[in-house]
């Protein structure tokens, strides 16, 4: 079976496991789990914070900036596309009793004057603009993503006004191997960072939120409360560990297989439109009278999973375990369809 439904499927490697099974562990909800404690001191390092919070999910470190910048009554804004509004089933009303202001952006990405004209006056009866999220690479955008170039403006203005600026990095590292920036120059222009290891990096659980000393203070107080205090984490925390030391620079591999799919489905007579190909994520529209489901049908038959996007939308992920001789198998099915 080959399966591009997501790059969250992926299995951890022999060497991962072996990592796995030799971390030194403890209790991480009384801070004394090593592993957890070092993977958390390298991530804040890498991104040039104080600190940073090991959790099972990057919903959870998600929901946790927002409760972290945010108090009821304030109000989120994003692209309409956001993780946080799409995916993560109205967290931010549910656990932050927050609005959202959804700004129509292009493949998931605004600009900072669509930003500014989204902040509200202060008046009693509307709530009160407090947090932009941004997410890099855009998942429904189709893994498109920002440069730092596009995100200096929005930083300057979101400092100017007073709103907090949270960056959702779940699939970061996919954009950084295409732009060549550094993660402490992604750092210095958020409050707050998640990033998800468990997606093409390859661990099996885990992700981190990253920012000032007292913002993950308070974090771990939400992260207790929404039931993420994991124990003896260390296990999970080591698959973490390597996954960030070894499996970064192969992401470029995930990207460019992509990018090879996307241009043979420009080629396709089914093929209605492709997303411009910028990371890891694939998605086109089918010609009727091909939907959505009726090509991943077809695809099954082939033992190829994806998944649907939309009634003729599809939805290609590539990942770690997503071989070149895989590879050659869906090109060789695409071209027969």
């Amino acid at each position: 079976m080959i399966n591009l439904i997501s790059d969250t499927v992926t299995k951890p490697t022999s060497e991962m496991l072996k990592a796995m099974m030799s971390a030194e562990v403890g209790d991480d909800v009384f801070q004394e789990d090593p592993s957890c404690n070092a993977l958390e001191a390298m991530a804040a390092k890498m991104f040039g914070k104080e600190a940073a919070l090991f959790c099972p999910s990057g919903t959870m470190t998600n929901q946790i900036a927002i409760k972290v910048h945010t108090k009821p009554l304030d109000e989120v804004i994003c692209d309409h596309y956001s993780h946080i509004y799409q995916y993560e089933t109205g967290g931010y009303a549910f656990n932050s009793g927050v609005a959202i202001n959804l700004i129509q952006g292009q493949h998931g990405k605004v600009t900072v004057e669509q930003v500014e004209a989204a902040i509200k006056p202060v008046y009693d009866w509307l709530p009160i603009s407090k947090l932009v999220v941004l997410e890099n690479s855009c998942n429904k955008g189709g893994g498109s993503y920002y440069t730092l170039d596009e995100i200096k403006p929005i930083t300057a203005l979101c400092k100017e006004r007073g709103l907090k600026l949270h960056l959702d990095g779940a699939r970061l590292f996919n954009v950084l191997v295409e732009t060549g920036e550094s993660t402490q120059d992604v750092g210095a222009h958020f409050d707050s960072v998640s990033i998800c290891i468990s997606k093409g990096l390859g661990a099996p659980v885990g992700s981190l939120l990253i920012g000032d000393a007292d913002m993950i203070r308070e974090a771990r107080r939400f992260r207790k409360v929404m039931g993420g205090g994991m124990r003896q984490a260390g296990f999970l925390a080591a698959a973490c560990i390597y996954a960030l030391e070894n499996q970064r620079d192969r992401l470029k591999d995930d990207n460019n297989r992509a990018k090879r799919i996307g241009s043979i489905l420009e080629t396709m007579p089914y093929v209605a439109d492709v997303r411009p190909v910028k990371t890891n994520i694939l998605i086109f529209d089918v010609k009727k009278p091909w939907t959505a489901e009726s090509f991943l049908a077809k695809l099954a038959e082939h033992d190829i999973k994806a998944v649907a996007f939309g009634p003729q939308t599809v939805r290609f992920v590539t990942h770690l375990d997503f071989t070149e001789e895989m590879m050659g198998r869906v090109l060789e099915v695409l071209k027969s369809i």
